[in-house]
């Protein structure tokens, strides 16, 4: 029964990757058959897609890292490093997304040493966004480990480092991987807020064929759909990965 349940899950996870890849490569085929303003902007529309995809696993990526950290700082002995790592998360949950990104263009625009494409400065500031939250939900798992699991990988003879990355984190990451995965899902969503800088994501072209087309209704149920395919494509086969570490578990 075990073993169906992996092969199945296994079978969702293989097909939610090859489902995303077939829908940004055949996006444009149906858009193009839909009456104007949509169907004469199709390839817009599918390249816009791909690259909101690419800023959300750049950022999710980045920001599991970051989290990860930003968890092991909020939860170290040594103050100073505590402290850094609470004051990252308290400014960057307290303060808003979109001021963050402009935050980072700006700076980018008055530092000639740190200028960037725009879309490296979304990600970089998505990046910091999630990961503040990604934190949180990674301290939590961490905290909810067993303690006499720490006890059991100690009296082995491992060390206090190995016993965190082979024992404590793996296991924190399998408890927080529902959080984590609503965290990847409202990245997708976030990232429509780079458009303000100039990155011609799913927001932005939205922007532009409404402001071209005066049809504001069609292109904002057409940017919606579209949202909505990417979303549950990401829930999927965070779902399916989630029933397989739970079935590997028990």
């Amino acid at each position: 029964m075990l073993n169906k349940l992996k092969d199945r899950d296994s079978l969702i996870l293989v097909g939610s990757v090859f489902c995303l890849a077939l829908i940004l490569w055949l996006l444009a085929l149906p858009l193009s058959w839909v009456p104007a303003p949509i169907g004469p902007a199709a390839h817009q529309f599918a390249d816009a897609a791909i690259t909101t995809i690419e800023l959300t696993i750049w950022s999710g990526i980045l920001g599991i890292l970051l989290g990860v950290v930003a968890a092991i700082g909020k939860l170290s002995p040594i103050p100073p490093v505590r402290w850094i790592a609470d004051l990252y998360v308290w400014v960057i949950r307290g303060t808003p997304l979109l001021l963050q990104i402009l935050f980072f263009y700006g700076l980018s625009n008055t530092a000639p040493q740190l200028q960037a494409p725009e879309f490296w400065i979304g990600v970089i500031a998505l990046s910091l966004n999630v990961g503040a939250y990604n934190a949180e939900v990674i301290r939590a798992g961490i905290n909810a480990v067993a303690r006499g699991q720490v006890e059991a990988a100690r009296s082995l003879g491992l060390n206090s480092m190995y016993t965190f990355w082979d024992v404590v984190l793996p296991q924190a990451v399998r408890i927080s991987l529902p959080p984590l995965a609503n965290n990847l899902v409202a990245l997708l969503k976030d990232s429509s807020l780079a458009y303000t800088i100039g990155v011609v994501e799913l927001t932005m072209i939205y922007t532009r064929v409404q402001a071209e087309s005066f049809q504001p209704v069609p292109v904002s149920i057409t940017t919606g759909l579209v949202y909505l395919v990417l979303t549950t494509t990401f829930t999927q086969f965070a779902s399916a990965l989630e029933r397989k570490l739970a079935t590997g578990k028990r």
